[in-house]
């Protein structure tokens, strides 16, 4: 199988391969449930392509709690079909599908009441590691083990001593979910589909009642493009509503916004060795390791603003921090947080509160001869929600189409992984890189990270580190530009790489530093560089400056005070 760049050549070629000739299967929307559709269809044999208006997992697969789970607390709502399934689907992600981006993380979970709460909680942990190993896939992950108070402060000092009676410890998985879908689309393009980012549908074909293609327009270099497909699959997630208005059809369901907002602080504020599940009035709090720092999350909040940029509002961050605090010993204050994000969960929405019920499902549906569109559902089943919308995209096609085969497809990167980590030290000595580096590119790009070492071995500037933002290497932002689609600033300090979150500056620093390495490739002059600069810093302003504001209606439009390098 080759190995798929994502260059901007390949995504012109892409579009004008796209509307060359008919596709069978057309998929709207970049996120991790579009990019995993479109790797199911490519890899039944289908003719596929590929959009999204904005970049890569740009929505709500870029801002999520980074976790790889089966739902513990949906246990307790007595759902342990779909706990049974998403523990199937972690178990094959750490084992087969991507070991090289998706790690075990164990959490602690403090009891707060002596006898029954160990018994009841023990309980649900024991039953969760029971279904993982069922599932044929869980065998790779440490069982629960329960602590006294001693043991647990032992494991976790930044505890408050009278905040637990004890504690429960319990595994689960954790990816950096901007990264997976890169290499999801990437692994897609590999199998054939083309794939095109800042490509927008603006509007459906339609011959009778049928839909029978798309209308899209290049949102970088202008034109439209028609595109015609036999069916053509809706996996926008929030923006589903949106999609569906465009034939002029209601839906046989709604997508409701519930914003969730996560906080970064760096490693050494919280004297943890493991991450902490807390429980909250309204649900559960995360605080997740995230190499040198945590994130702590999340919020649950209705969101009926702007959707490309939901923001965090001051109030959103003090119940964060409140609800740590709790805990710890020593209480995080707004001084620590060095980075804040917001995201948006696509959650069913029925006529009735029964069909509300669906919340954390995914459903798919056939509104129209066509169109399928696929919602709702949890980044851990995305692989699911795939398989279920090609499944009923085939029913629209009238040929014989093979079963999925994606439980046996590895994303780029993860073929031979083990064998490269093994020789990491070798790795290191030959290119003259610290092993710590080499093992932070083994644990981004898998085997994939060869590409890199040759960029260092030709140009070895590229193996510094960039400046004010030492974890990544320079080669990293060029790479970002010329393999893994990236076309703008905002792509790779936000999304290709952290920057944006877990620096204090958010990347001010080495806006113009990395500018000017993607400008090699996108052959960007110094006016666009200058752009690409002014308008990262002006994003960084306004997301500031919405979170000094007190609620989401404040908070939403002093973000929008930014308007986006490309206006949609």
């Amino acid at each position: 199988m080759r190995t798929a760049r994502l260059g901007p050549a390949e995504r012109t070629a892409a579009l004008a391969a796209m509307a060359e000739r008919e596709l069978d299967v057309l998929v709207v929307g970049g996120g991790v449930v579009g990019a995993g559709t479109a790797l199911d269809a490519a890899t039944r044999g289908l003719a596929t392509g590929l959009v999204e208006a904005r970049d890569w997992a740009s929505g709500t697969s870029s801002r999520s709690s980074k976790l790889i789970h089966g739902g513990l607390r949906y246990l307790e709502m007595l759902d342990f079909a779909l706990v049974r399934e998403a523990l199937k689907e972690r178990g094959l992600l750490l084992e087969r599908l991507a070991p090289h981006l998706v790690k075990p993380v164990p959490f602690l979970y403090p009891l707060r009441h002596k006898g029954w709460e160990r018994l009841y909680a023990g309980s649900g942990v024991a039953l969760y590691d029971a279904m993982s190993v069922s599932s044929g896939h869980g065998r790779g992950l440490p069982v629960h083990r329960h602590l006294s108070r001693r043991r647990a402060l032992r494991v976790a000092p930044a505890l408050r001593r009278d905040a637990l009676v004890g504690a429960l410890q319990y595994y689960d998985a954790q990816m950096d979910d901007a990264r997976y879908v890169a290499t999801l689309v990437r692994t897609a393009a590999a199998y054939g589909a083309h794939v095109a980012s800042r490509a927008r549908v603006v509007g459906f074909l339609r011959e009778g009642e049928r839909v029978v293609g798309a209308r899209v327009r290049d949102v970088e270099a202008g034109g439209d493009y028609e595109i015609r497909a036999k069916q053509i699959v809706n996996a926008t997630g929030v923006w589903t509503d949106d999609t569906q208005a465009l034939i002029g059809e209601r839906g046989q369901f709604h997508v409701r916004a519930s914003k969730g907002i996560h906080l970064v602080v760096p490693k050494d504020r919280i004297h943890s060795t493991t991450g902490l599940i807390l429980r909250t009035e309204k649900s559960v709090l995360f605080v997740i390791p995230w190499g040198r720092h945590w994130i702590i999350g999340t919020t649950d909040t209705d969101w009926d603003l702007d959707k490309a940029h939901p923001a965090a509002s001051s109030a959103d961050i003090d119940y964060l921090l409140e609800h740590v605090n709790g805990v710890l010993a020593t209480p995080l204050t707004r001084d620590d947080v060095e980075g804040v994000y917001a995201g948006l969960r696509p959650l069913l929405a029925g006529e009735s509160d029964a069909t509300s019920k669906l919340s954390r499902e995914h459903t798919v549906a056939h509104p129209v001869p066509g169109l399928v569109v696929v919602a709702g559902g949890k980044y851990t089943t995305y692989r699911v929600m795939a398989k279920d919308a090609v499944d009923e995209a085939v029913h629209g096609l009238d040929v014989r189409v093979a079963p999925c085969v994606t439980e046996e497809v590895p994303l780029l990167g993860a073929e031979g992984y083990r064998a490269l980590w093994n020789a990491r030290a070798r790795i290191a000595a030959r290119t003259g890189l610290h092993v710590a580096r080499v093992e932070h590119l083994l644990n981004r790009y898998g085997t994939l990270t060869e590409e890199l070492l040759d960029l260092v071995a030709a140009d070895p500037a590229l193996g510094a580190p960039v400046t004010g933002a030492d974890d990544y290497l320079r080669a990293e932002i060029l790479y970002a530009a010329s393999h893994e689609g990236a076309r703008h600033l905002d792509d790779v300090l936000t999304r290709r790489t952290r920057i944006s979150i877990e620096t204090f500056d958010r990347g001010t620093g080495c806006a113009r530093e990395c500018a000017e390495l993607m400008a090699r490739v996108l052959g960007w002059g110094e006016d666009q560089v200058a752009k690409e600069v002014e308008h990262y810093e002006k994003r960084v302003e306004a997301e500031r400056e919405s979170q000094r504001q007190p609620d989401d209606q404040t908070a939403d439009a002093a973000r929008l005070g930014a308007p986006d390098i490309v206006p949609l």
